[in-house]
């Protein structure tokens, strides 16, 4: 199992939001460059860095930055926030992410979404299953998770699988940045439905416990991490190699 620690960032700062919500923000460091070489140095091989300006306004894209995280650490990154279109991809993709994270233009625009994966590489795109449950289904949030689309999650991964789609990072908004553990229940329904499928977990993570019996290839931890409610090290020998 992969881990990815995870940095988000605020105009240049590490923070993290609970629950998405940008009014309940919590900041960890001012050196994300800093923070991304102590988790190389820690034994990580990926970071997944979220660009919460880029998300809030495509404008306010942290790019520079994003690409001096990646070339002082020495980490593969994934990457996303706010992706509106292919060049934000290709922008990234050229800044030396390994791979860019997409969500809400792939419920709007499947076409190109779609044409990205074959033509850029299924290693190139991560699809973002960032979810919410209104009833009985989980379905797709939007618009920085600020409202539910009306696709459910099964929808949404099955409309690429004919694409080639691989890699899925799957989170449950109610748990983000709660610290409450991850919903390992409906990690096993996604896996069990697409066994081919990259998934990784996100949301919830509090503690190594939590990684046992987790069941997906990867996982995105946080907020447990700059509290030190995990040592990295620790978690990355439980995962295994990190290739």
């Amino acid at each position: 199992m992969i881990i990815y620690p995870a940095i988000d960032l605020i105009a240049g700062e590490v923070v993290r939001l609970h629950k998405g919500d940008f009014a309940q923000k919590t900041t960890y460091g001012t050196d994300p460059v800093a923070v991304a070489r102590a988790y190389a140095d820690a034994g990580a091989s990926w970071l997944h860095l979220v660009d919460l300006d880029g998300a809030k306004d495509p404008a306010h894209r942290q790019t520079t930055l994003i690409s001096r995280i990646i070339e002082g650490s020495g980490l593969k990154v994934q990457t996303g926030g706010g992706i509106r279109s292919r060049a934000d991809v290709e922008a990234l993709l050229s800044a030396g992410a390994s791979r860019v994270v997409i969500g809400s233009l792939a419920v709007r625009d499947q076409d190109t979404v779609a044409a990205m994966i074959a033509d850029l590489g299924v290693e190139a795109i991560c699809l973002a299953a960032d979810v919410v449950r209104p009833d009985q289904d989980f379905m797709i949030a939007v618009s920085g998770w600020q409202e539910a689309s009306t696709m459910t999650l099964a929808d949404f991964i099955e409309g690429f699988l004919p694409s080639g789609l691989r890699h899925v990072l799957c989170t449950d908004i109610d748990r983000d940045g709660t610290l409450t553990g991850p919903n390992k229940a409906l990690y096993d329904i996604v896996k069990a439905a697409y066994p081919d499928i990259r998934l990784q977990a996100s949301g919830g993570v509090k503690g190594i416990e939590d990684l046992d019996g987790l069941g997906t290839d990867g996982v995105i931890i946080g907020r447990a991490i700059y509290e030190q409610k995990i040592d990295l090290k620790a978690a990355l020998e439980l995962g295994g190699p990190q290739c």
